[in-house]
């Protein structure tokens, strides 16, 4: 851990996010009718791994493999040109998205700048049928006019708290933090690979 956060608890361990992700599941195939016309576009770095689980469960269900692709907004977000070296990750959405009702996934809904930018970046790779959002955690704090269809959890913070969430594949555990945030300190996601 670095010195700018401190973990004040637990929000979410294993066993209640994958509940959650099977809940979401359910209930985007009961807004959308079943599967038949819809896609999963997880947001990266995070975003990404929830939506591959939520396509997962919607098979368990359903029996069927829904479209899944993954998006990075690097280049779209309104505090690019705040960062000297961006991580750049990459876009991978292999299928027609014009007509599909989207399901854009995140892990954190915050201020709803990421899911802004997350909207430009889709709109220019073709024009859906609907958008809707699933995010495994609303901490509130909205900057932008920006809801979520489907919430794991609603998590109430201060700004001085970071919400993140931590996923075995990637940091070696499975779970969601609440975490103090040292004055300087960075309030939004962690680092791949279990950084705080």
């Amino acid at each position: 851990m670095n010195g700018n956060q401190q973990t004040k608890s637990v929000c979410m361990d294993a066993a209640e996010i994958e509940r959650s992700l099977m809940r979401i599941a359910h209930q985007i195939l009961e807004a959308n009718h079943g599967a038949k016309n819809i896609a999963l576009v997880g947001i990266v770095t995070r975003g990404d791994i929830l939506a591959r689980m939520l396509v997962e469960k919607i098979e368990e269900i359903e029996g069927v493999k829904v479209p899944f692709g993954h998006l990075d907004i690097s280049f779209y977000r309104d505090d690019f040109a705040t960062y000297l070296s961006p991580e750049v990750l990459s876009t991978n959405i292999p299928f027609d998205v014009d007509g599909k009702d989207i399901i854009l996934v995140d892990d954190i809904l915050y201020t709803g700048r990421t899911i802004r930018s997350a909207l430009d970046a889709l709109m220019d790779i073709g024009r859906p049928a609907t958008v809707q959002l699933a995010v495994l955690i609303d901490r509130g704090h909205r900057e932008l006019p920006i809801r979520a269809d489907f919430v794991g959890k609603n998590v109430p913070s201060s700004r001085e708290e970071s919400v993140r969430l931590f996923l075995e594949e990637v940091d070696g555990r499975s779970e969601v933090d609440i975490m103090q945030v040292a004055a300087g300190g960075h309030v939004g996601s962690a680092p791949l690979g279990g950084g705080n």
